[in-house]
């Protein structure tokens, strides 16, 4: 059974919580401002002093922001009970929630993840050279698919021209004539293309074994724990480095160098003087190196196809690591720390909650005060002032029904009876002599 109503319940348990209320909003407040000093402090240039003051005048600013803001809420939100005004103190409360957000709460996020959101951009840009680094390797490689063709035509060639020197397979005639230095000519040449192919190999698996040494150390300085500042400036040390190596690897590729001469090796060709004496062989010689020209110049034409095709790969793009500060890098990847967002927005939205409570408590504190008497909702104190001003209205005549003054009723007559006066009865009277007694006279004797 409750000895007193619950408005009055609620009441008292509204004013016990008042300092809490108070204290809760004040820690917020400080809060939010210490982590908003740490996340101007990362953002501002200039000198350590500067940064240091500048960081301190934004940050308390901020905290008694939110301290007066919230405490306009407090008070005013429960006590507003026309739909229209708490519509507008809601709209105006909601405006405020976006200015703090925007002046603190990215702030409060940047000094909550900012080293690991700079972390995340380096670690994206480590991964990204890394593509970088296994595309341009792959391009580089790409020239290499070319020397099997290579090879076997200059093994052609020279099978060829060992034919022809040993059992005449061509002019039908033995020995080392016009036809026999043409083809060593054409397998030479086709030797040497293999050999700048096969030498590229060689500068290419150097360069990639250096790019591979500057991502080894890229990631050392992603994972390894310290501050973030000095491991960032080291880290965009190695990725110049290692642009740099990725456009050597681009600039070794030999595929150009292949189709300059394949088509040398076309537009180049000299065929010696047949020098057959014996017979129709000149002619014979002739015509086998013909033969040995629409050879080479369809030979040209493949090895031109195919380097045509890998240079048509589409070149890897020059790639910049660009420094975030802490607060750029948690705007950027915000989706990789939702909790650090919600935890840098609560600090400062918190306040919200506090006030629907206060709303619900003071609604339910009116609709309870409705339905009670009269006499319930009087205090003690107020009984006795009550009672003391309806005695001092009584005494000046004021009517307490109306609180007008009271009017005066009209005297009623008063008969007189004629009253007989009683017949006088026979007394003793003794009479005193005071009046000739003088006060110097003594006492008269018995």
């Amino acid at each position: 059974m409750q000895l007193k109503p619950n408005a009055y319940r609620l009441n008292e348990t509204v004013k016990g919580v008042e300092t809490m209320t108070r204290f809760a909003l004040a820690v917020l407040a400080l809060a939010s401002g210490v982590y908003t000093y740490l996340g101007v402090r990362g953002i501002l240039d200039g000198s350590a002093t500067f940064v240091f003051f500048a960081a301190i005048i934004y940050s308390a600013a901020v905290s008694v922001a939110i301290y007066a803001f919230w405490s306009f809420m407090l008070r005013f939100v429960p006590l507003v009970t026309s739909g229209v005004q708490r519509m507008a103190l809601f709209a105006t409360m909601a405006i405020g929630c976006l200015m703090i957000m925007a002046m603190s709460s990215w702030l409060n996020a940047a000094a909550l993840a900012g080293s690991a959101a700079t972390e995340q951009h380096m670690a994206v840009t480590l991964q990204g050279y890394a593509e970088d680094l296994d595309r341009a390797h792959a391009n580089a490689l790409s020239a290499q698919s070319l020397l099997p063709d290579v090879e076997r035509a200059a093994e052609r060639f020279s099978g060829l021209a060992a034919d022809e020197r040993e059992s005449g397979a061509l002019t039908g005639t033995t020995g080392s004539g016009s036809v026999v230095q043409l083809l060593q000519q054409m397998g030479t040449q086709m030797n040497q293309l293999a050999t700048t192919i096969t030498g590229s190999r060689e500068e290419v698996a150097t360069l990639f074994e250096q790019g591979s040494a500057r991502l080894a150390t890229m990631r050392e300085l992603v994972s390894t724990p310290g501050a973030i500042e000095p491991r960032a400036d080291s880290f965009q040390a190695e990725a110049v480095q290692l642009t740099a190596v990725i456009a050597a690897l681009q600039q070794t590729g030999v595929a150009a160098s292949v189709k300059r001469a394949a088509a040398d090796l076309s537009a180049g060709f000299i065929a010696p003087v047949a020098d057959g004496t014996v017979g129709d062989l000149a002619n014979r010689q002739n015509q086998v190196m013909e033969t040995v020209r629409a050879s080479v110049a369809a030979q040209s034409t493949a090895l031109a196809a195919a380097a045509d095709e890998i240079l048509a790969t589409e070149a890897v793009p020059q790639r910049r690591f660009v420094p975030l500060s802490s607060a750029e890098a948690v705007l950027r990847y915000w989706q990789d720390f939702i909790p650090s967002w919600a935890g840098a927005i609560s600090i400062d939205l918190l306040p919200v909650v506090l006030v629907l409570v206060l709303m619900i408590v003071n609604d339910a504190m009116r609709r309870d005060s409705e339905s009670l008497e009269e006499a319930e909702n009087i205090t003690a104190a107020e009984m006795l002032r009550a009672m003391s001003l309806y005695r001092q209205m009584e005494a000046a005549g004021i009517d307490v029904t109306t609180g007008q003054p009271r009017v005066a009723e009209p005297a009623e007559p008063i008969e007189t009876a004629a009253v007989a006066e009683p017949a006088p009865e026979a007394t003793t009277v003794t009479p005193i002599d005071a009046a000739q007694r003088k006060r110097t006279d003594g006492p008269r004797p018995a």
